[in-house]
């Protein structure tokens, strides 16, 4: 926390002894011990406070972001489909389904006419 060093602590209990003495010294030492596990208690309790503060912000933020990933990246899965298994719609006055197989139905059958190039379909 205070980034000290052991020569600097050393150093610093020297001259705690030399200005409290040797009878004040325990004492002092025994306040100091308290204070600061009292300070890092207290910082402790700090750290997590704003962490649990931040914490729910955070989650709707991160809920959003995936929402938004997701429309974006698979638009119809909105619809409760994949886009793979979207059937189009077939266009208003094509034949679909039995109209196609009726209008074929009455057509001459062309399997005797000759190729694209006529009678040159047929020789070798």
């Amino acid at each position: 926390m205070f980034n000290v060093s052991g020569s600097e602590i050393v150093i610093i209990l020297l001259l705690a002894l030399i200005v409290l003495g040797p009878e004040k010294l325990p004492e002092a030492m025994r306040r100091f011990g308290r204070v600061y596990t009292e300070l890092r208690n207290m910082s402790r309790g700090f750290q997590s406070e704003v962490r649990s503060a931040f914490e729910e912000p955070v989650r709707e933020l991160r809920d959003t972001a995936e929402l938004a990933r997701r429309a974006v990246l698979d638009p119809a899965d909105e619809a409760g489909t994949r886009a793979d298994q979207v059937v189009p719609k077939p266009l208003e006055g094509t034949a679909t389904g039995s109209d196609a197989t009726a209008e074929t139905a009455g057509a001459p059958d062309r399997s005797d006419s000759p190729g694209p190039r006529g009678d040159e379909a047929g020789s070798t």
